[in-house]
């Protein structure tokens, strides 16, 4: 048992430590229920509960988001373009996002994949940031997709 200053009171029977919690007026909090015998402390409950959601703010801002940024490509895609996207590619990594490049088949496109998939190496050898492969190109139905993630 833990008083309302922070002091060890140590181990006692559970109805000493709520008459000891009705006493000075405040709540007795069972802090971790897994130990043996399990922790418990006095103190308000209302004060308790704000410092949990504190804490669970501040764990909040300290997470990374990553956001999964689009890039677009098609098969007739010139030269100085596919820089361009590249280029945009390598912001949006070193920014620590990740980068899903799609591919659109139109028509006969579809025919000759061999080429596509070319392109789409192309675009990653254009790519100056280091980058990770999270998804390897892959065909799912008129599209080609893939996913890269910041080393």
């Amino acid at each position: 048992m833990i008083d309302e200053a922070g002091e060890m009171l140590g181990i006692m029977p559970t109805a000493q430590a709520l008459e000891m919690a009705r006493e000075k007026e405040l709540d007795l909090i069972e802090v971790s229920p897994k130990a043996n015998p399990p922790v418990v402390k006095i103190l308000s409950f209302d004060k308790y509960r704000y410092q949990l959601g504190k804490a669970e703010s501040q764990q909040r801002k300290k997470q990374k988001k990553v956001e999964v940024k689009g890039i677009r490509i098609s098969v007739r895609i010139g030269q100085h373009d596919l820089e361009f996207k590249a280029k945009n590619a390598g912001k949006f990594l070193q920014k620590g996002n990740k980068v899903k490049v799609e591919m659109f088949l139109k028509g006969r496109e579809r025919a000759n994949l061999g080429f596509a998939f070319e392109v789409f190496d192309k675009f990653f050898q254009t790519i100056s940031e280091a980058y990770e492969m999270e998804q390897r190109p892959k065909k799912e139905g008129y599209r080609i997709t893939s996913v890269i993630g910041p080393k």
